[in-house]
C-alpha cells in the first residue's frame, strides 16, 4: 500500500456492502484503499500500514465513530478523519470537532464530493494548503457560533412561547367582552363606545407587546452577518432582560438594568451579535445562582468605549476553573445543560467587534463579567 500514489485511504463502516462497494469505486479513481468494519480493526491498521486520510462512520456498534476517532487522533495526529453520518445531528458533530476531525459528511455521500474531501484532507495533513485549513477554521468557528446560538434558542423556546400567550390571552378575552356587550339590546350607544373604546384600548397594548417580544426573539435569532449600526448598549441591556425575566422570575432572581444617561452609551458596533453575547452572560448568571439572588446590568459609556457589565450574586468561579471558563467545550454545568462554547463564542465575536471581555471573580460572592466595545468602529 505505501508504494501507491497520492493518498492512502482507509474506510471504516460497518456496512459491508456498503464498504465494499465504496472502496471498489475509490479504487478504480486511482486510490490506494484498505477496508475496516470495526473501531478495533481500524485502529490495528492505523498502527500497522502507512494512512494518510481515514473515512470513519459515526455509528458502528461497540466502538462508535467519535471515540475511534479520540483514539486514531491520540496516536497519530497527523492522520486526517473525513466523518460519515446517516444521522446528521449536532451533538456528534460538536463532539467530532472537540477531537479534531477534518469534516463530517452525510449519507448518502456523492463519490465526486468524497473524494474531494480526501483530497484536501490529504493536503493538509501533507502541509501543502495552509489557505484550505485557514478555511476550515472560519467554518468551525462559524459552526461554533450556530451551535450556540442553537442552545441559547432552545432556553429561550418555552419562555418566549408563554410570553407570547400571555397578550393572545388578552386580546381573545377583550374581543370576547366586547362582542358580549354589542349582543346585549339593552346597552346604549354611549355606553357601547365606551365599552369598545376599552376594550380596543386593550387588544392595542397586547398587540404592541406581541409584536415587541416577536421582533426581540428574531431580533437575536438572526444569522451572523455583521452589520454595523449606532446602537444604545442600555436599549440591548433592556431588551435582554425583557427576553430573560420570565426564568429570572420562576427563579425568585431579581434582574435590575442601570444604565448611562442619555447619549452616553451610544456605540457603532452590531447590535445583533452584541445582544448575543449579552444573552449568553445573563443566562449564565441565572444558571450560577439558581436561586433567590440578583443579576445586575450596568452600562456605562466613556470617551471612547462603551461598556456593559453583568454582575452576579452566585458562588463565582472555582480558583482551578478561572484559567479555563474561555477553552470552547469547558463547562462546569450539569451534563445536558450546556455546550461548553457560550464563553468561546462570546470571546470570539466581541475580539471581532474590536473590544474585550473582562472577567472579575469573587470566590463566594459572584463574578462580573463586562463587555468592553469601541464607540467609533474607526
Amino acid at each position: 500500500m505505501s508504494d501507491a500514489p497520492g493518498p492512502r485511504v482507509l474506510l471504516v463502516d460497518d456496512e459491508v456492502d456498503f464498504l465494499e462497494s465504496l472502496s471498489q469505486r475509490l479504487i478504480l479513481r486511482g486510490l490506494a484503499v484498505l477496508t475496516a468494519t470495526s473501531g478495533p480493526r481500524a485502529l490495528e491498521l492505523v498502527n500497522a500500514e502507512e494512512i494518510d486520510v481515514v473515512v470513519l462512520d459515526v455509528r458502528m456498534p461497540g466502538m462508535d465513530g467519535i471515540e475511534c476517532l479520540r483514539r486514531i487522533k491520540e496516536s497519530h495526529p497527523q492522520i486526517e478523519v473525513v466523518m460519515l453520518t446517516g444521522h446528521a445531528d449536532l451533538e456528534s458533530s460538536l463532539e467530532g470537532m472537540r477531537f479534531g476531525f477534518f469534516d463530517y459528511l452525510t449519507k448518502p455521500v456523492r463519490l465526486d464530493h468524497l473524494i474531494e474531501k480526501i483530497q484536501e484532507a490529504f493536503e493538509r495533513s501533507q502541509g501543502e494548503q495552509i489557505a484550505a485549513r485557514e478555511t476550515f477554521t472560519d467554518k468551525l468557528q462559524q459552526h461554533m457560533i450556530v451551535a450556540d446560538r442553537l442552545a441559547s434558542l432552545g432556553e429561550l423556546a418555552a419562555s418566549i412561547a408563554h410570553e407570547i400567550n400571555n397578550p393572545l390571552a388578552i386580546i381573545s378575552e377583550s374581543a370576547g367582552w366586547l362582542r358580549s356587550h354589542i349582543d346585549r339590546q339593552d346597552i346604549s350607544e354611549k355606553e357601547l363606545r365606551t365599552t369598545a373604546d376599552r376594550a380596543l384600548t386593550r387588544i392595542e397594548r397586547a398587540v404592541d407587546r406581541a409584536a415587541r417580544i416577536s421582533r426581540n426573539f428574531l431580533s437575536f435569532s438572526r444569522g451572523p452577518d455583521t452589520v454595523v449600526r449606532s446602537v444604545d448598549l442600555g436599549d440591548l441591556a433592556a431588551e435582554v432582560r425583557e427576553l430573560t425575566l420570565r426564568p429570572a422570575v420562576a427563579a425568585a432572581i431579581e434582574i435590575v438594568v442601570r444604565r448611562a444617561p442619555t447619549g452616553e452609551s451610544v456605540v457603532e458596533t452590531d447590535p445583533y451579535q452584541l445582544r448575543q453575547v449579552l444573552l449568553n452572560l445573563v443566562t449564565n448568571a441565572l444558571h450560577a445562582i439558581d436561586r433567590d439572588g440578583r443579576v445586575e446590568i450596568i452600562v456605562e459609556g466613556g470617551p471612547t468605549e462603551g461598556s456593559i457589565a453583568v454582575i452576579d450574586t452566585g458562588p463565582g468561579i472555582a480558583e482551578e476553573h478561572i484559567e479555563h471558563i474561555f477553552e470552547p467545550f469547558f463547562t462546569t454545568k450539569k451534563e445536558g445543560h450546556g455546550t461548553g462554547l457560550g464563553l468561546a463564542v462570546s470571546r470570539g465575536i466581541v475580539e471581532k467587534l474590536g473590544g474585550r471581555l473582562e472577567v472579575e471573580n469573587r470566590p463566594g460572592s459572584g463574578c462580573t463579567f463586562r463587555v468592553v466595545v469601541p464607540k467609533s468602529r474607526e
